[in-house]
């Protein structure tokens, strides 16, 4: 389990060049109000794509770059799923790739993953 956090840190990489290589990857910030959003995943004020490349990765490489403790569950793909498109090439590979993230959040946490 102690590879846990650089698989995480693999797929978050695989995230950022997924939104990007697919034209779903912001140059301009969005404004500070948006980000500081209280609803999950910024539904009232970000598209999902743009929760993911300014709140999620962030965040994620935040903790793992301190060795801070990984969440104990992780529960986007539930919410992915509902937002994206599943039958377009480019959201089927980010879907993917956030039940991986999902998966392997549960595992180090000792749960079982999807």
């Amino acid at each position: 389990m102690h590879d846990i956090p650089n698989r995480i840190a693999d797929v978050l990489l695989e995230v950022e060049a997924t939104l990007r290589t697919h034209g779903m990857w912001d140059q301009d910030r969005p404004p500070a109000d948006a980000l500081g959003s209280e609803q999950p995943f910024c539904i009232d004020t970000l598209r999902f794509e743009q929760w993911l490349q300014w709140v999620f990765l962030p965040r994620m490489k935040e903790i793992l770059e301190d060795s801070r403790p990984l969440p104990v569950k992780s529960g986007i793909l539930i919410y992915a799923q509902e937002y994206l498109r599943k039958d377009a090439p480019p959201t089927t590979g980010l879907l993917e790739l956030i039940k991986r993230f999902d998966d392997l959040i549960a595992i180090q946490s000792g749960a079982r993953p999807h």
